[in-house]
């Protein structure tokens, strides 16, 4: 057995659908109520980078919400949105609007690795916050004791593989004993040219992926 997985969430642990029919419409009607004065610096930020490169953004004199919509349309991995989707998912747990939703495979799979003693991190584009609330509010209860840690675009772009270099160095593991799993290809092909073990995970509803050659899984049960 592996010393340690990464586990990707949107289309790994978790149902694509859940995150677009649900959280990402969620976040797009309550996002007006949550864009204080540090949201607004960090959007204001990224607004004047995508103005710089060309990317004609919606102009910032109609405040921030349009440009927010702009990088949901645009599925962007900002961090300042990222950030932003989860304090507004934040309030809707608390609410008892949201509820985290992981395949019936997950919570099994995470109490016999921690059991075993490996070493289970998350790696995604939504912020630490989103993901910590995502596994501590399933049907199966919190599943968050399972987990030793959480890395999100701060620590890099998931495409690169000097991300899960940086990654490695924190399990303080080398980087073939880490097993990656995700639903994206690129994401697997940056895992891999950093030394990390990789697998695709193929749930209903995933996208197809490019060609590949990378074993697949489409439970965890036998991992």
């Amino acid at each position: 057995m592996n010393k340690a997985i990464l586990l990707d969430i949107e289309g790994t642990t978790t149902p694509i659908t859940f995150v677009y029919d649900v959280l990402f419409p969620y976040a797009r009607v309550h996002a007006h109520e949550h864009l204080d004065d540090a949201a607004q610096l960090a959007l204001k930020l990224e607004h004047d980078l995508d103005l710089a490169k060309g990317l004609h953004p919606p102009p910032w004199s109609g405040g921030a919400l349009p440009y927010v919509h702009w990088l949901m349309d645009q599925d962007r991995k900002s961090t300042a949105l990222k950030d932003l989707q989860g304090k507004i998912w934040q309030e809707g747990y608390r609410r008892g609007d949201l509820h985290g939703d992981v395949y019936p495979d997950v919570p099994p799979a995470l109490e016999r690795w921690y059991r075993a003693g490996v070493d289970v991190r998350i790696y995604s584009s939504g912020s630490i916050l989103a993901q910590k609330l995502i596994f501590s509010t399933t049907r199966y209860g919190d599943l968050t004791r399972f987990l030793r840690g959480y890395f999100d675009t701060t620590t890099g772009p998931k495409i690169e593989s000097s991300s899960y270099s940086t990654i490695a160095s924190v399990f303080a593991l080398r980087a073939s004993e880490i097993l990656f799993i995700s639903d994206v290809v690129r994401e697997l092909d940056a895992a891999m040219a950093a030394g990390l073990q990789t697998s695709l995970a193929f749930r209903p509803g995933n996208p197809p992926q490019p060609p590949n050659s990378y074993p697949t899984v489409s439970t965890f049960e036998g991992i």
